[in-house]
């Protein structure tokens, strides 16, 4: 047997260690394996067809408690501002897109009493044509009025989060407190002269200008702020119309109620889209993005081709430098 140390080759019979270096011949390796068990296990049974789910004999009583899951330890992390103001941009823009819709629907059914007002200079009108303005001026009108109460009610909500997260991101703090914001959407008059400051402050952050510039208002927000103060301003006067008696004030009147809905559809259609643009500045979200691979089939040929090249060179350069064989020697 051949010592692993020396490699002497002793004798079997001269006993377990080496007669050269003293070292024990045999290769130990030692192996833990649990002791044999007592009891011989329980064949399993194979069920030879599907015998349905499982049950019990009575109800199990491991697995989840059957109680309302316990909240986390310790107060809820606030939510971030910008993501308040896309949870209400997302429920803002469909409702002014829909209130630009309905107020030209307005504008139309008022164009349709004033040609009913010109042509009952002529004659008699049919009854049914009076009845059916009537109805889809008063439908259409107070749809204006309901929408714009709620759009604007989510929009106003809207500026709230996102002037903090305007500021926020430009490192500053708020110009105006939540008071003084809600006061300037909601008090007459200085509704005309706060909102489009607001809105210029909030485009200012979320374009990441420095703080220490003055912001100026996009076209887009300029024009916002412009057809506000024209809408308040026709509301006010169509208010104001309202309270002259007369025929021509009253024809005067449809005319102001098509020119204020029409204002009032675009004020809505330009509001989603400035709301829509500073959402999207503040919180923008990221397209899931999609990695296709190309399979260039002829590239893997010639790849293939060079690497049966390489080894094929690799097997003649072996062949060439492979020693002659010795010559036997005679018996």
């Amino acid at each position: 047997m051949p010592c692993p140390r020396c490699g002497h080759v002793s004798d079997v019979a001269g006993g377990p260690f080496c007669s050269h270096c003293g070292r024990y011949l045999a290769t130990l390796q030692w192996v833990a394996e649990p002791p044999p068990s007592t009891v011989a296990p329980l064949p399993m049974p194979r069920p030879t067809h599907y015998a349905g789910p499982p049950h019990y004999a009575e109800p199990p009583r491991w697995g989840f408690p059957a109680a309302p899951w316990p909240a986390a330890d310790g107060p809820a992390a606030p939510v971030p501002p910008e993501r308040t103001a896309r949870s209400l941009a997302a429920a803002a823009v469909p409702l002014l897109w829909a209130l630009a819709a309905v107020a030209l629907l307005a504008a139309g059914a008022e164009t349709w009493r004033y040609v009913l007002l010109l042509a009952s200079r002529e004659g008699a009108l049919s009854a049914d044509a009076v009845a059916a303005s009537d109805a889809l001026v008063l439908a259409a009108g107070t749809g204006t009025v309901l929408l714009g109460l709620v759009a604007g009610g989510f929009v106003v909500a809207w500026t709230l989060p996102a002037a903090v997260a305007a500021a926020t991101r430009s490192g500053s703090l708020p110009s105006r407190s939540r008071r003084e914001l809600l006061l300037g959407w909601l008090v007459p008059g200085w509704n005309l002269v706060v909102p489009g400051p607001v809105l210029a402050e909030i485009e200012h952050g979320a374009l990441d200008r420095p703080p220490s510039r003055r912001p100026r208002p996009s076209r887009l927000a300029g024009a916002w702020w412009l057809l506000w103060v024209v809408g308040g301003v026709l509301a006010a006067a169509v208010l104001a119309w309202s309270w002259r008696a007369g025929v021509q004030a009253r024809a005067d009147g449809v005319v102001l109620h098509a020119v204020l809905n029409l204002v009032a559809a675009a004020t809505a259609g330009v509001t989603a889209v400035l709301v829509g643009r500073l959402t999207a500045l503040l919180n923008p979200v990221r397209a899931p993005r999609r990695l296709v691979l190309a399979v260039d089939h002829a590239a893997m040929n010639r790849a293939a081709v060079n690497q049966a090249a390489v080894n094929r060179a690799a097997v003649d350069q072996a062949v060439v430098r492979k020693p002659p064989a010795a010559p036997a020697t005679p018996a």
